[in-house]
């Protein structure tokens, strides 16, 4: 089992298909994309590279990233993508613990990273003599036949403390995950597009499998990156099309959207993932923009595999219970089985607060070298996902914080994201996050960072009155820091450790 083989597939059944594009260019058939592929697997033969050996890839957006890709698998070589927007010195370090003997990068980043290498790594350059010499010349015929339990794609979390682990995805998980996609999420069409604003390193570029094997077209922007206004342009002209989108991109996108009085033509779906999506701005997002979204809950260490929440349900406002399911993460996917623990290992009865669970074929085969890592996530076959959740009768799930960033104050537990969602039903408040802050007598006590919108104005007694209305006393905020922007990761993650850190220091925010 090889994802190449699945390009080959394609590429056999339908050669002049089209595969690549910037915009609304196409720069290469599937016959091209497929030949492209394994010439780079030919030429990183020729190099040394075996069936096994890492080859990293640290780049903006762009078509080459996909040949680059494939030619890795065609050759039965494992991926390491590297998310462009990290530090060269965080590239470096994660070429040096993954092993990688050769890189692909660009050309914005390729002298920094060059510096930084050891000297027994080849950095290839795209759109460089180098690697236009790795395109040209004999193929490797076929791909390298590899096992189900064979790792393809080393993919390094993005912890925000610490430095990240190798999570080893198997060809099996990369089978698993792409055909639960069908079945759980929705069908890929041969006319359809997969649009890469997002990092293809990471959860953009993941939708790549299922286009391969239906013979999509995948569309990188000629920003190369998140733009609302060049993706609502664009995807009328390419639709229809599908997106990942992180939820501070799903913002920006109906912001925009509504501001020019837009409904997102040409985009088939979105899927948001990647971070809590609180209720009011889903939905907003349907009310401007149309039944399109799809939620989907996953982590690198089961990826884009855990539950799905379908467009039909994202949109219903007619169930009994259309908001408590709105507010889920969906049900299990196909592929896996998804419990609630509590901290000795057993299930908990629905509707009680516990570590959401998962095991299945979509679950990682453990971390790269890192063996306590894996045994204190991988245990007795379920992977402890970190996420504090609960699950209904009706087996939807609904998450409630990561199990660090619950805050117990007074003996009793608050759940940041059940403040974050009062606080955001305000009309001014534009962003919040929630932490713990150190209190003497609490322990903890509930701080609230807020971003308000432009122009408004607002006095914390407003808030409490919000907070007294909604949840119970012991956890509105004791503490309010208006703020101009939350401090966030690569991914968009908003980083609460460094919230604490200021709270800690008592910086001015």
């Amino acid at each position: 089992m090889n994802p190449a083989q699945w390009l080959l597939r394609t590429a056999t059944r339908d050669p002049e298909a089209p595969a690549l594009f910037t915009g609304t260019q196409c720069v290469a058939t599937y016959k091209v994309f497929a030949t492209t592929a394994a010439t780079l697997a030919a030429r990183l033969t020729e190099a040394g590279v075996r069936a096994g050996d890492r080859v990293a890839l640290f780049s903006g957006n762009r078509t080459e990233y996909l040949e680059a890709l494939y030619g890795i698998w065609w050759c039965g070589a494992v991926a390491v993508p590297i998310n462009g927007k990290l530090h060269p010195k965080e590239a470096a370090w994660i070429i040096s613990d993954s092993g990688a003997r050769h890189v692909f990068t660009d050309s914005a980043r390729a002298t920094d990273l060059t510096t930084l290498l050891e000297v027994d790594v080849t950095c290839i350059s795209f759109g460089s003599r180098d690697y236009a010499q790795m395109t040209t010349g004999q193929a490797l015929p076929l791909p390298v036949l590899r096992d189900s339990d064979d790792t393809a794609w080393l993919f390094y979390t993005s912890g925000t403390t610490g430095q990240p682990k190798g999570v080893m995805m198997t060809t099996g998980n990369i089978a698993s995950m792409a055909l639960s996609y069908f079945v759980d999420v929705e069908n890929v069409r041969s006319d359809d597009a997969i649009l890469y604003a997002a990092p293809m390193s990471h959860g953009a570029g993941i939708y790549n499998f299922m286009h391969v094997m239906r013979g999509a077209r995948h569309v990188v922007p000629e920003s190369q990156g998140f733009d609302a206004g060049e993706i609502l342009d664009l995807a009328p002209r390419i639709g229809p099309c599908s997106m990942f989108a992180a939820p501070t991109m799903v913002r920006r996108l109906v912001d925009h959207a509504r501001q020019n009085g837009l409904k997102g033509d040409g985009l088939r779906t979105i899927v948001y993932a990647g971070g809590p999506m609180y209720e009011a701005d889903i939905l907003e997002a349907v009310d401007v923009m149309g039944p399109r979204f799809i939620q989907i809950y996953g982590q690198g260490e089961c990826p884009m595999g855990i539950t799905a929440l379908p467009r039909e349900t994202v949109a219903d406002r007619t169930h009994p219970r259309w908001r408590a399911r709105l507010n889920s993460v969906g049900l299990a996917q196909s592929e896996v089985v998804v419990d609630i623990f509590d901290e000795t290992g057993k299930p908990v009865p629905a509707g009680t607060v516990g570590e959401i669970v998962v095991r299945g074929r979509t679950v990682m085969k453990g971390y790269w070298q890192n063996p306590d890592a894996t045994a204190k996530t991988l245990k007795d076959g379920w992977l402890w996902t970190g996420d504090m959740g609960h699950m209904d009768h009706d087996g939807y799930v609904t998450m409630h914080d990561r199990s660090k960033d619950m805050i117990i104050s007074g003996g009793s537990n608050i759940y940041p994201r059940e403040v974050e969602e009062v606080l955001l039903s305000h009309p001014d408040v534009r962003e919040v996050s929630v932490v713990g802050a150190p209190d003497p007598e609490w322990g903890e006590i509930v701080a609230a960072f807020i971003v308000l919108d432009e122009a408004a104005s607002m006095r914390e007694a407003d808030l409490d009155a919000l907070c007294i209305q909604s949840i119970a006393r012991f956890k509105r905020p004791k503490l309010y820091r208006f703020t101009d922007a939350l401090p966030k990761n690569n991914y968009g993650k908003v980083l609460k450790t460094e919230l604490r850190q200021r709270l800690s220091s008592d910086e001015p925010s």
